[in-house]
């Protein structure tokens, strides 16, 4: 079971999903469903023209807000970006750094995601940074290598310190939407292997840093994954639009 000085996190990303007209009915089913016995910290990562809207409905729920990304600057002329102050104008509290997606999609280098996480840390946002593995990194015998490498980058720009205020992702690229599924064990290992690379740097920031599971979490398959001794709690992307199976997944945790 996991350390009982680590509150279960659970993420909700939307992705680029929704619209006024779903995502108010899905709130309300959220704060109505949100009850005493769930237990876990509770963060909703919208698209970000739907931040003021869903910062409004938060209310006294106890949910809280993130971003899905942020830029790497404070300020400037960078058409369509989106800076860490303008996301604490929101009252954001958590944002979504190196998503697998936008390693993929959008070309974001390690060095790049060090950088947005340190803008996260600096403006005091708790960064949730993803790290993982493509399928041909896991059938070549390579997870280690990369997630050290991916945790690495962000340990050499923004020291072992910064993850006192961090949450860690691990996403296993090859178990998203592929119509594979990482085994509990399999999810397991890697989240002791990320607390284990912490750990050489520093004990205490590993034993207490909240590591998340991000491969296609369910309501079906919650309970068993968050059963694992270093697995935290999830970042939660399709099952998270759908108010039933996401208040499952909060209560799993």
């Amino acid at each position: 079971m996991m350390s009982s000085d680590r509150q279960p996190l659970v993420a909700a990303n939307w992705k680029m999903n929704g619209s006024l007209d779903t995502i108010r009915p899905l709130m309300g089913k959220l704060i109505e469903g949100i009850r005493a016995d769930v237990k876990a910290e509770i963060v909703i990562c919208p698209p970000f023209v739907y931040l003021a809207e869903v910062a409004s409905l938060l209310g006294r729920s106890g949910m809280v807000l993130g971003a899905q990304n942020l830029a790497r600057h404070d300020s400037g002329a960078y058409t369509g970006e989106i800076s860490a102050a303008m996301l604490l104008d929101y009252q954001c509290r958590y944002v979504i750094v190196g998503h697998s997606e936008r390693r993929t999609l959008y070309g974001e280098t390690d060095v790049l995601v060090a950088e947005k996480f340190a803008q996260a840390n600096k403006a005091g946002l708790t960064p949730i940074l993803c790290v993982g593995e493509y399928l041909e990194e896991r059938e070549a015998g390579d997870t280690d290598n990369v997630i050290a490498r991916q945790l690495d980058a962000v340990i050499s720009k923004c020291s072992i310190e910064s993850f006192d205020q961090a949450v860690i992702a691990y996403e296993p690229v090859w178990a998203i939407g592929t119509g594979r599924t990482a085994t509990p064990e399999q999810a397991q290992e890697v989240h002791a292997f990320i607390r284990l690379r912490l750990a050489r740097h520093d004990e205490r920031i590993a034993d207490n840093v909240r590591i998340l599971y991000g491969g296609s979490v369910k309501a079906t398959n919650a309970e068993e994954l968050f059963t694992m001794a270093d697995i935290d709690g999830g970042l939660i992307g399709g099952a998270s639009l759908d108010a039933n199976d996401f208040l499952a997944i909060c209560r799993a945790a």
